[in-house]
Order: structure tokens, then C-alpha cells, then sequence
């Protein structure tokens, strides 16, 4: 591959990385916030989102692509929070008992969707996406007529004042920042919260352990290729719904974990745009649709939340309003998304278009070589 070549290569899979790194260090001066204070806030952030991003990665080994449908395990982590907070159950107690029962929805809802994602192959990102916004109705419904109603609830400060359904804002007191309070880190004036920095490590080593494992060569064989997987005997519509079932039940537990942190709930759209943020950071991280690892997630975190952190005061300092900058959020986000995917579908076709000319020239090469040795078999024929 010439110089020029690999230079237009490294651009085009990094280019997210690099027009990021360019927002956020051109942005900090016109900000006005200290070095300490962004440091301060991308620790904080890396701690309350690495976690939801992490449950993206199983599915992208999988060949799903991006799981759009992880807002399907936030939903269950919440159902599992407001629980929580009407049978009073206060600190990292709370959370746990969150988790408990959140597990089972997210695992129901997890089977689901990898039963509807197996009839949807090679458009699961649209359709995970729209699953997310069908299921959201029936969230809206539970929480809003059956919590109350069917479903006794013992707290009545969390209910509406027609006497059912969850109140729009839930506040988490009881349970926040409970996790990371268990025991923060003072370093060098930086508060670092250390029990939930060790459950997003345990996280990183389980999917490096889980990616040696048979089932995890499994999934990296069927993202790779669903026909040769299938000749060799593995099972791939199963695996690809233990994919996203384990992919489910994390974003599950990187909800409680994100909820936590804030210490509120917005019932009914807290979890709205979780994998649309989550998806961004990945991307912005230098992963793509068929590849990513948990080196993409970090610096995807940082490099997006930094720019979140500094972009309301750049905007009003540059353009007198806050809001500026609230709204080039959603556009960077969205713009990033968008990018990404034109940048995979352009490579992919790059790459298919190289293959042809490489096969082209080898059938060429083939038959030039056929003519010559047939042409050479005569004239020795003649010379005998």
C-alpha cells in the first residue's frame, strides 16, 4: 500500500477522533473552565457512563452492529429503581435490589429482541431502534396505569395525585451516588469514585475473558461470516440472541449505575436517549459498526463528554446564548452517528471495489500466463 494510500486510510477510520479532538481543545479557551474542573468532570462522567457503552460491544462482535435496542434494558433498570424507591430500600442495598429486579425484564426483553433482530438480519440497527420505541409505549403504559393501579404501591409520595402512576421527576435520594460513595479517592485534589471504577474494570474483564471462551469465538464467528459459521455447526441465531440478551442486562445495570450518579429519574424519558449517546461515544471512540474494543469506549467517553462539558459556555461566550451550545450537542451527536455510518458504508464499498480489481487482474494475469505457455508448448513443438 503506497504512503498516499495509507494516509487516506488512517483519516478515513479516524476522522471522528480527530474532528473531535479538534471541537474539544478549540472549544476549552472560549469556555473559561479550568483544565481541573474538565479533568474532574470527565472522571465523573467516565464512571456514570463507560459501563451503558460497554454493553455494546458483545453485539458488535456478533455482527449486529450497533445495539440501538439497549434502551430496552435502561427501561428495566428503571422499573427496577422505582421499586426500589417504594419499598424504601436506601443505599447500595437499593441499587442491588434495582438490579434484581431488573434482571429478569431484561432478560425477557433481551430473548425478544434477539427473536425479532434474527428476522431482520443485516438491518438490526433500524430495527433495534424502532423495537426501542415499541416497547417504550409499553413502558409508558406500565408506569403510568398499572403502577398504582394493578400494582399496589406502598409509597404514595411517588405516585401521581389521581392516586396511580409514577410522578414525572423521581427523586433517587435514597439510593444516590451510593455506589460511588462507598469509597472515593482524593488524588491530588481529584475525587475519584473507586467501587464503581472496579465494577467497570470487572466489566472490561469479563468481556476479555468472555471473547477466549467458546461461546465468545462463536459470536466473533458468526460476525464474521453467518454462512461459514453455520456450515461449521454453530448455532448462530442462538448465539446472536445471547448477544444481545447479555448486551440488555448490562445497559439494565449501566442505567442503575448512570441513575445513581445523577440521584433522579425523569419516569418517563430519562431513558430515551441512552443508546443514542452511548452509540456516539462508541463512535466517537474510533469504533465502527463491525469493529470496536474496549480501548474505543474510553476514549469515546472522554473525548464526547468533554465536549458536552465545554460547549454551553463556548456557546455563550461566543454566541451569548447557553442554549448554543445544548443544540450543537444533539447536532454533534447526531452528526457523529451519521458520519460514522457514511464512513463504514464508504469503506465497505472501497473495499469491494479493490477486491473486484484484484480479482480482475489475477484472472488477466491467469490468462496472459495460459497464452503464453500454450503459445511456447507450439514453438517447441515446431522446433522438435
Amino acid at each position: 500500500m503506497s504512503a498516499k494510500n495509507k494516509i487516506s486510510t488512517f483519516f478515513s477510520r479516524y476522522a471522528v477522533v480527530i474532528i473531535f479532538v479538534i471541537i474539544t481543545v478549540a472549544a476549552i479557551p472560549p469556555s473559561g473552565l479550568s483544565i481541573k474542573y474538565i479533568v474532574q468532570e470527565i472522571i465523573t462522567r467516565l464512571g456514570r457512563n463507560s459501563f451503558l457503552v460497554l454493553a455494546l460491544l458483545l453485539p458488535i462482535y456478533a455482527g449486529m452492529g450497533l445495539n440501538f435496542g439497549m434502551t430496552l434494558g435502561a427501561m428495566a433498570g428503571q422499573v427496577g429503581l422505582i421499586f426500589a424507591v417504594n419499598y424504601g430500600i436506601a443505599g447500595w442495598q437499593g441499587l442491588v435490589f434495582a438490579l434484581l429486579v431488573g434482571l429478569p425484564i431484561s432478560v425477557l426483553l433481551g430473548w425478544m429482541s434477539g427473536l425479532v433482530l434474527n428476522r431482520a438480519k443485516g438491518r438490526e440497527m433500524v430495527t433495534g431502534y424502532i423495537l426501542a420505541f415499541f416497547v417504550n409505549g409499553i413502558y409508558q403504559f406500565f408506569v403510568m396505569y398499572m403502577l398504582g393501579s394493578v400494582i399496589p404501591m406502598s409509597n404514595k409520595s411517588i405516585v401521581l395525585s389521581r392516586g396511580y402512576g409514577i410522578r414525572n421527576t423521581l427523586n433517587l435520594e435514597s439510593v444516590r451516588q451510593s455506589l460511588d460513595n462507598i469509597v472515593l479517592l482524593r488524588v491530588a485534589g481529584y475525587s475519584i469514585p473507586l467501587i464503581t471504577f472496579v465494577v467497570i474494570a470487572a466489566l472490561c474483564v469479563f468481556v476479555v475473558w468472555f471473547k477466549k471462551t467458546k461461546l465468545g469465538q462463536d459470536m466473533r464467528a458468526v460476525g464474521q461470516d453467518m454462512a461459514v459459521a453455520d456450515a461449521a455447526g454453530i448455532p448462530v441465531e442462538k448465539t446472536r440472541i445471547v448477544a444481545i440478551i447479555i448486551s440488555t442486562v448490562l445497559a439494565c445495570a449501566g442505567q442503575i449505575i448512570f441513575l445513581q450518579n445523577m440521584g433522579n429519574l425523569a419516569t418517563y424519558n430519562a431513558h430515551d436517549q441512552t443508546g443514542f449517546f452511548a452509540v456516539a461515544a462508541i463512535l466517537v471512540g474510533g469504533a465502527s459498526v463491525t469493529h470496536a474494543n474496549i480501548a474505543n469506549v474510553f476514549i469515546g467517553v472522554m473525548l464526547l463528554h468533554a465536549m458536552f462539558v465545554v460547549s454551553p459556555l463556548a456557546g455563550q461566550k461566543l454566541f451569548g446564548s447557553a442554549m448554543i451550545g445544548e443544540y450543537f450537542r444533539q447536532f454533534i451527536g447526531y452528526g457523529v452517528i451519521a458520519l460514522s455510518l457514511v464512513l463504514y458504508a464508504w469503506r465497505t464499498r472501497k473495499a469491494a471495489a479493490n477486491a473486484r480489481l484484484s480479482l480482475r487482474s489475477g484472472a488477466n494475469g491467469s490468462g496472459e500466463g495460459v497464452a503464453t505457455s500454450v503459445g511456447d508448448s507450439s514453438a517447441n513443438g515446431g522446433r522438435a
